[in-house]
């Protein structure tokens, strides 16, 4: 494979898109929990996503009867979203993991398909191309419409990974009109078309991207990388015309500008078009001067100006050359001395500047760091900026150990409230408690009795058993009166006989006769007592509940507290052994880039007083040629 085309797909990993999570809220949420987890995840916030989501989890796996739990109909969602989100936090481990149960699960077409792509991703990004085309390749069915673009781009890319130039070639010619790829798209159709060999086609794919129309910030900034690339590949091939006009399409302000003017000035020159050289020079002069762009254009005017003759300026602008540059090797060497005294990764974690989304260029402006001026460059490279993501999470995770530390302390404490508050008051409530639980047992035996003997008067009726306590009165004092009337010595008055058996009469009359509405209202005051009793055994139940969760609510923590506590110090030691090995990596990383770039700037040094003396010199023998004319 051409060399040059190694190195283009070497950019592939940056020039795409940055995608977030896939995750996205379902149209009705039915778990306050996992809205919570998604309000963390929407604001990016991942490690409180995951951690939320987790302990969710969790608790829904241990349920006897998950399908009662709120988070069942979602149940898909969050066991993807645990992949989602871990891929979002860089945890491609286990994102691969999470993200392979769901696929191998009883899911969707879309949801199966989701995970693939996302998996493929991560194999993407790991370097195993041929991984991921493994994982492509099982997409089947019907795939989200959100990610058919995004599907078609990551098989482009990892068909060019592959080598299989002529597929990604067909690929992206179908997505140059996809909104969202705009400048990605056509930028890697160019590469791809140069490693099919069609070279003509490659560089108009390239020359046409570098004139995209877009106000995408995105977009542009393709257009200024791809015209940047042209370009340079066009000046080191010497077509510097063609070259000049190419890099004068990148805009001024854009992030690739300051490479741009300096190999426009570069084009000019190399025609001998040093006037013209001057113009992107001498804008470049003027900029940051920690920029290797600009340091080398600190040198390139006063050339420009040497060629034209103009010596005593040429020498004047090597001379502000040469104190730029000591001052800025001074700068360097004490950069380095506070990057050892471990100041760069005190800079890196101040809280103030991560919430700022440009905290990392706003670096470069602080004038009491400045072991942080010369890095910009490097914080920009992949490979650092993994390295300082690492290490800024890392960090973060060692604070939040520290959190939970004191949140430990906090739950003790609460704990401890809870038992003052509740041991004196549980024995007098036990003792009355016990007092109604004996009665109510009593009271509910003797419903139980009333009911047994209810039902056997249906099987059996017997009117007696339903008389009011007047009838049982006047019952018993007529059965009364007729045993003192037939034990009395002299014989009874008819008369009064015949009234006293007339009164039984009417009292077995009335009893007999009334049975069936007694009955039906014994029933309904039967249901009546039901409903008493079914309210006071919920008042029992909820009594019971509330002194189980008196007394749950501060006994048995106290081996979980201290297994959690352990957990965090044994965290706490890996997390501080581990930001060490990544905080000093981040630091040898750091000061091999201000050692080269010192080792660059002594170069310039070196030539700027070379060549100053040479055109003062130089300034000098015209000035006496001149005399000598006179």
């Amino acid at each position: 494979m051409d060399r040059i085309v190694i190195i283009l797909i070497a950019v592939l990993f940056i020039a795409a898109p940055a995608r977030a999570a896939a995750t996205a809220a379902p149209e009705k949420l039915e778990d306050l929990y996992l809205g919570e987890v998604l309000y963390y995840a929407f604001q990016e916030d991942w490690f409180e996503a995951i951690a939320r989501l987790d302990g969710e989890l969790a608790q829904y796996h241990h349920l006897d009867e998950p399908q009662l739990d709120t988070l069942y109909p979602h149940i898909g969602l969050a066991e993807f979203a645990v992949g989602d989100f871990e891929l979002a936090y860089r945890m491609h481990q286990r994102a691969g993991r999470a993200i392979n149960a769901v696929i191998n699960g009883n899911v969707s077409d879309p949801v199966r398909n989701e995970a693939l792509y996302r998996l493929a991703r991560i194999y993407f990004q790991k370097s195993q191309p041929v991984n991921a085309q493994q994982a492509l390749d099982r997409i089947r069915g019907e795939v989200p419409q959100r990610l058919q673009a995004d599907l078609a781009f990551l098989r482009a890319q990892v068909a060019m990974v592959n080598g299989r130039f002529d597929v990604a070639v067909e690929l992206l010619n179908r997505l140059q009109n996809e909104k969202g790829l705009q400048g990605f798209a056509g930028y890697n159709l160019g590469i791809a078309l140069l490693g099919t060999g069609n070279e003509q086609a490659a560089w108009q794919q390239l020359d046409q991207t570098g004139q995209l129309q877009s106000s995408e910030r995105l977009a542009l900034a393709m257009r200024d990388k791809t015209n940047l690339v042209l370009g340079e590949k066009l000046l080191a091939e010497g077509n510097r015309a063609v070259a000049k006009d190419v890099l004068d399409r990148v805009r001024l302000t854009g992030p690739f500008s300051d490479r741009a003017l300096l190999s426009s000035g570069w084009a000019d020159a190399g025609q001998e078009h040093f006037e013209a050289a001057l113009i992107p020079w001498s804008i470049l002069a003027k900029r940051d001067v920690t920029d290797s762009a600009v340091q080398e254009a600190l040198l390139a005017v006063p050339y420009a100006y040497g060629k034209l003759g103009v010596y005593s300026r040429a020498a004047l602008l090597y001379g502000h050359a040469l104190e730029v540059f000591s001052t800025e090797i001074d700068r360097l060497s004490a950069s380095i001395s506070s990057i050892r005294n471990g100041y760069f990764l005190d800079a890196l974690t101040r809280p103030e500047l991560q919430q700022d989304a440009d905290w990392l260029v706003r670096l470069r402006a602080l004038p009491e760091a400045p072991e942080t001026f010369y890095l910009v460059d490097l914080m920009a490279s992949n490979d650092f900026q993994e390295g300082l993501r690492n290490y800024l999470d890392l960090h973060q995770l060692r604070l939040r150990l520290d959190s939970w530390t004191t949140d430990l302390a906090a739950f003790e404490q609460l704990i401890d409230t809870r038992r003052r508050y509740y041991e004196p008051l549980l024995p007098a409530i036990d003792a009355r408690f016990r007092q109604l639980d004996s009665l109510m047992r009593v009271r509910l035996d003797q419903r139980l009795q009333i009911e047994k003997r209810l039902q056997s008067l249906l099987v059996a009726p017997r009117p007696e058993l339903l008389m009011t306590a007047a009838e049982r009165t006047n019952k018993d004092r007529l059965n009364q009166l007729t045993r003192q009337l037939k034990e009395a010595a002299q014989p009874l008055p008819a008369a009064m006989l015949e009234r006293i058996n007339r009164l039984q009469g009417v009292l077995d009359w009335t009893i007999q006769t009334d049975f069936d509405q007694r009955l039906t209202a014994t029933y309904t005051r039967l249901e009546t007592l039901n409903n008493d009793v079914a309210a006071l055994q919920q008042q029992y139940a909820a009594f019971v509940r509330v002194r189980q969760a008196a007394t749950q609510s501060y006994q048995g923590y106290q081996q979980t507290i201290l297994s959690q506590r352990n957990r965090i110090v044994a965290a706490r030691e890996r997390v501080d052994k581990l930001l060490a090995r990544q905080g000093h990596q981040l630091e040898e990383q750091a000061v091999k880039e201000l050692q080269q770039r010192l080792a660059r700037l002594e170069e310039f040094r070196i030539k700027a007083r070379f060549a100053m003396a040479d055109s003062y010199d130089r300034a000098a023998l015209e000035q006496g040629q001149e005399g000598a004319g006179q």
